[in-house]
């Protein structure tokens, strides 16, 4: 018999997240000048601080590329941000390899056609609510939220609570 989502969520110990549609809400924003600005949630981005602090692995794998994306990623402690990427499969090959990671382990939040492939590699595929029906036909998790709107929060305290991390980390240590 299959694990339901949730006992496959007592083994994740990694979290990686595409950007566009997962942690923006698919929107761009261009301005005079050709730079692409995109919108991104303090939320998901409070809880990939709570994961990291609390020992789990946070890694973005992304075909687009933002150096603005890129600096709040690595402000919230994120040291593995991966934009520009031609091959999401090999990167998070080489990923995983380099880190000693069970793709088991891995919850990997996609929503649209170049996370396919990888997603189908991993322990715990997720998307948001507003994926691609591709995507969705896959995953093991889909959020209530939609890309952008807290999906990535969503998916890290559900991690977090059925470990019993998520009250853990904020019990007087964190404002």
């Amino acid at each position: 018999m299959a694990k339901s989502y949730k006992e496959i969520m007592n083994d994740i110990t990694t979290f990686i997240f595409d950007v566009d549609g997962v942690l923006t809400d698919s929107s761009v924003f261009v301005t005079n000048e050709g730079e692409m600005l995109r919108t991104m949630n303090i939320r998901d981005g409070y809880a990939m601080k709570a994961a990291i602090e609390s020992g789990y692995n946070v890694c973005i794998i992304s075909g687009g590329s933002n150096d603005g994306v890129r600096i709040r990623l690595n402000n919230l402690g994120v040291k593995d941000v991966h934009l520009g990427t031609p091959d999401k499969v090999q990167t998070f090959k080489d990923y995983i390899s380099t880190n000693n990671i069970n793709p088991e382990h891995v919850l990997y939040m996609g929503d649209d056609i170049p996370d396919f492939h990888v997603m189908k590699l991993v322990g715990l595929p997720a998307s948001p609510q507003d994926a691609s029906p591709e995507i969705k036909n896959i995953c093991r998790y889909i959020s209530h939220v939609k890309g952008g709107r807290g999906a990535a929060r969503d998916v890290i305290e559900q991690v977090m609570k059925v470990q019993g991390k998520w009250m853990e980390y904020f019990n007087g240590k964190h404002d």
